[in-house]
């Protein structure tokens, strides 16, 4: 009898053991996933993000337009995701692809449509949303909308080609994606909130604006005296102007230094990081500031 007991005992105390072990690792795993939680981190997130990278890269060409647009009208680009670049035509007619890229995102769920436009000028753009609506003001979605544009797996980007010929203006606008204009005969306006600005024309005037990306333009010649403004945060600017230009400057940085080839009137206190002063007949009006970057004003 009493070695029976003592074998019972034996064995309660190695299940007491096991089932001991198997709830610290239990508790264990229990404090990690919550202290992962608390941290923000999920392991789902890691497998998603690992195979975001793996994914393969798809592209499909997905939109054509070719036309003709009145001499001194405007060829208008409104994207969210995606570069745009603006080449010369030969044709004498204004052409215009986009393809869509993405790695797990539909392609399906962004549409490339051609709303009315004003006063002779064309509008093409990139929507995301199903229920947007496009003008030359920008893209409009509704507030509060959990469509495909708010998917954080929709990573579609749509790049645009426009090839220009002379005499048309161009107003491109995207969001993520670079801009880069040249061939180029009239006014170019470019905006973007994360990329670079690349324009070069040979008519002008040039109008950019970026947030995190530097600007770099060129004019040939400056048609009117319309105010000029170039602005980023994080980025140079740096802005070829013809040899004759006249204008009243305001050129400022914060972590960088400002710099002309024009010779300059001062107004004020000169400093390396602010500018303020006329050049030639100072007829136009040019702004220029950044954050961290420099200024820079080269003669054409």
């Amino acid at each position: 009898m009493h070695s029976v007991i003592a074998r019972i005992a034996s064995q309660a105390t190695r299940t007491a053991t096991v089932l001991a072990v198997l709830s610290g690792l239990s508790f264990a795993t229990a404090a990690q996933a919550q202290r992962d939680r608390r941290d923000g981190r999920d392991t789902r997130d890691t497998r998603d993000s690992r195979d975001d990278r793996d994914a393969r890269e798809n592209s499909q060409s997905g939109y054509s337009w070719t036309g003709s647009i009145s001499n001194g009208r405007s060829i208008i680009i409104k994207n969210i995701n995606g570069p745009i670049r603006v080449e010369h035509s030969t044709s004498g007619k204004v052409e215009v692809t986009a393809d869509k890229h993405w790695r797990r995102g539909n392609p399906a769920d962004v549409r490339i449509e051609q709303p009315s436009a004003r006063n002779g000028d064309v509008l093409i753009c990139a929507m995301w949303n199903p229920e947007s609506t496009c003008d030359e003001d920008g893209i409009h979605s509704p507030r509060n909308n959990r469509n495909s544009n708010n998917d954080n797996h929709n990573d579609v980007s749509v790049s645009f080609v426009v090839r220009v010929p002379d005499g048309i203006r161009v107003d491109i606008n995207t969001v993520n994606g670079a801009l880069d204009v040249s061939g180029a005969t009239r006014e170019v306006y470019a905006n973007t909130v994360n990329g670079t600005i690349s324009a070069r024309t040979s008519g002008g005037p040039v109008h950019a604006k970026t947030v995190n990306g530097s600007i770099s333009v060129s004019m040939n010649s400056v048609a009117n005296s319309d105010d000029l403004d170039y602005e980023t945060v994080n980025g140079s600017i740096t802005l070829e102007l013809p040899q004759n230009f006249g204008a009243q400057l305001e050129l400022a940085t914060v972590n960088g230094r400002v710099s002309t080839d024009f010779p300059i009137t001062v107004v004020g206190t000169f400093s390396p990081r602010k500018l303020r002063g006329t050049i030639g007949n100072g007829a136009a009006r040019v702004r220029a500031s950044t954050v961290n970057g420099s200024v820079t004003l080269r003669r054409n």
